[in-house]
């Protein structure tokens, strides 16, 4: 199984490329940022854009994958996101993975002056979204028409280093996204009950295993084998605590293993942060327990 960590673009520069430098030297697979204009309890903090943020730690990282958890429509538009990424995966040397979801209202969508979009309306977009996204980056000349979204002769030259194009790892549990996942995805991201009504231990296995199996549904319908979609579970937003000792962790990631799960992601611990408050020190500990 591999293992990655979720920071937050908040921290001053030095102390960000700090961190994930050492995250890869101890081990870690994967780093991802979440992408957006502001975030929550965040709002009136440094935060800094996804993209760049990104490209910077290409810059000073030679193993360690890259990622977005998630980029959204909210306030993306396919054409322009494809460019971007297109141009961080040669950055990177072809480490790079796109995450994406549906987004919600909010911030995002708040500071356009627009009307608070609906749950309906957030899943419409993204479906125009991903097939927009996923055109782009396979085609070097292409046009896409929808409701939402359209380009016309768009051109995307040189192309993915990753090929036929980089991954897409596409966040969602409810019917429309699953099969988007089952069409398009290569990373299904999951934590749970996204509707919050059951965050238990227990409550959100059963949300996980009812979601794996609506997504083999949906694989079944199209004549794909689910077992080519490798899937990520996002840790820290439930009430179970895997961080709380190395034990732990080892434990979660045993029982996600059981599940069909090929990677699990944290937050990385922060001081100042309300929620995330597991001892910094243990990231460096389920590291060392990784590699025994």
């Amino acid at each position: 199984m591999r293992v990655g960590v979720l920071l937050l673009p908040t921290d001053p520069w030095p102390e960000t490329v700090a961190r994930v430098r050492h995250l890869e030297a101890i081990g870690y697979r994967h780093v991802w940022t979440y992408d957006h204009l502001s975030w929550r309890r965040y709002r009136d903090r440094d935060w800094h854009a996804a993209i760049p943020w990104l490209t910077g730690l290409a810059g000073v990282t030679r193993t360690i994958r890259l990622g977005t958890l998630v980029a959204s429509p909210v306030f993306r538009h396919p054409a322009t996101l494809a460019k971007e990424v297109v141009t961080l995966d040669h950055i990177c040397g072809g480490r790079f993975t796109l995450g994406l979801g549906a987004g919600r209202a909010g911030f995002d969508s708040a500071v356009f002056g627009d009307p608070s979009p609906s749950t309906a309306l957030l899943a419409e977009r993204l479906e125009e979204f991903v097939e927009g996204i996923d055109l782009l980056l396979r085609e070097p000349l292409s046009s896409y028409q929808g409701k939402h979204f359209s380009f016309v002769d768009a051109r995307m030259v040189p192309g993915c280093v990753q090929r036929p194009r980089l991954p897409l790892a596409i966040a969602g549990g409810g019917p429309r996204a699953l099969k988007l996942v089952a069409r398009f995805a290569d990373i299904w991201v999951t934590y749970g009950d996204a509707t919050h009504r059951d965050m238990s231990r227990e409550g959100t296995e059963r949300a996980v295993r009812a979601q794996a199996a609506r997504l083999a549904d949906e694989c079944a319908a199209i004549g794909r084998d689910p077992a080519t979609i490798d899937r990520l579970y996002l840790i820290g937003n439930t009430e179970e605590r895997p961080l709380a000792s190395v034990e732990a962790f080892v434990d979660f990631a045993g029982r996600y293993r059981e599940l069909g799960f090929t990677d699990l992601v944290f937050h990385d611990p922060r001081p100042d942060d309300p929620v995330w408050t597991d001892d910094p020190q243990v990231v460096d500990a389920i590291a060392e327990a990784l590699r025994s």
